[in-house]
């Protein structure tokens, strides 16, 4: 493990090496994955029922329900369910995903992994469903801002090009994103606009609207009752207390991950992404075990069908991000 300074506290790492050792083959990932799941009883995911048992020649489902008469994994109810991909690698990819900060690309996964790069980028979209996290509800005071991703237009086809009226954001999508200050926590989400009432909306499922806000000098803030605002429009960024860094630190990272790491989102997805990123971000200060930990718990109770990811979006191989 990390080696930590006297007088000072660092999350444990997990290297490599140690990671091999600790997974050294698919029963000592099986292994960790049940007992994660199941640390005292064994209840049947489909029924509850407690009264289950190990059959003798269970593979791929070694569990039995008396009650319901039903077989059973540790992958049954769980966004790995019905996946042929060996366990171990499933605890290779968790890491990688909680020990990259832009993210890891399917290209990465395919490679690092050994499994087809269409099974990879499947694999990753159902990791970013098991990061999503409803989260707390922040009493603030809190930053909140927007910002807006997709494409620069002088890099699109002329023909997409001529479809965009408008300027600047012509073309891309919304998000919306919330830090709070005391815990450090931020929620985001994909809006359809930045209108007043759109904004008012997604603050008020997260935020306590007695809380103080800071925000930027956008129109859309100006019903918020406590707010402070600097104003971005003639180059003020910080006022004393008043400033939205936290949050744009934010958006920065997700930035760098969406140009560097996986060079294209589409809309569809992006909500997905944003989940990673946000829940990556509230957990950055554990320990790298209980961050694997917490994204297996995250798997389970989820379900993701690749023709609802592929679903016309002209992903028809899942080759791209």
């Amino acid at each position: 493990m990390a080696q930590k300074a006297p007088g000072k506290h660092y999350r444990d790492g997990i290297s490599l090496i140690e990671l091999a050792k600790m997974f050294p083959d698919e029963e000592a990932a099986t292994r960790w994955f049940e007992e994660g799941r199941w640390p005292d009883e064994r209840p049947c995911p489909r029924c509850g029922s407690v009264a289950t048992n190990r059959v003798k020649s269970g593979k791929p489902m070694p569990y039995h329900c008396k009650d319901c008469r039903k077989y059973f994994s540790v992958r049954t109810g769980t966004v790995m369910e019905r996946s042929h991909i060996p366990l171990q690698k499933w605890a290779y990819a968790i890491y990688l995903c909680v020990t990259s900060l832009k993210g890891v690309s399917s290209m990465k996964l395919h490679r690092d992994l050994n499994i087809r790069q269409a099974s990879a980028w499947f694999m990753a979209q159902r990791l970013r469903e098991a990061f999503a996290s409803p989260g707390g509800f922040f009493s603030g005071p809190v930053e909140v801002d927007e910002s807006w991703f997709g494409g620069k237009r002088r890099n699109m086809h002329s023909k997409k090009r001529a479809q965009l009226s408008g300027r600047g954001t012509a073309g891309k999508t919304a998000v919306a994103g919330i830090k709070d200050r005391p815990t450090n926590q931020v929620s985001a989400r994909v809006v359809e606009n930045t209108k007043a009432d759109t904004l008012l909306d997604f603050i008020s499922e997260k935020v306590d609207m007695g809380a103080k806000f800071y925000t930027d000098d956008a129109g859309a803030y100006k019903h918020l009752e406590d707010q402070e605002a600097v104003k971005h429009s003639v180059g003020e960024y910080v006022r004393g207390m008043a400033h939205t860094n936290g949050i744009e630190s934010f958006w920065s990272m997700l930035k760098r991950a969406y140009t560097g790491t996986f060079h294209k989102i589409s809309p569809k997805h992006l909500q997905r992404y944003v989940d990673e990123f946000a829940s990556r971000h509230n957990i950055r200060n554990q320990h790298t075990i209980d961050q694997m930990r917490w994204i297996a718990d995250g798997m389970i109770g989820k379900r993701l069908m690749y023709q609802d990811l592929t679903a016309d979006n002209g992903l028809p191989s899942g080759a791209r991000e």
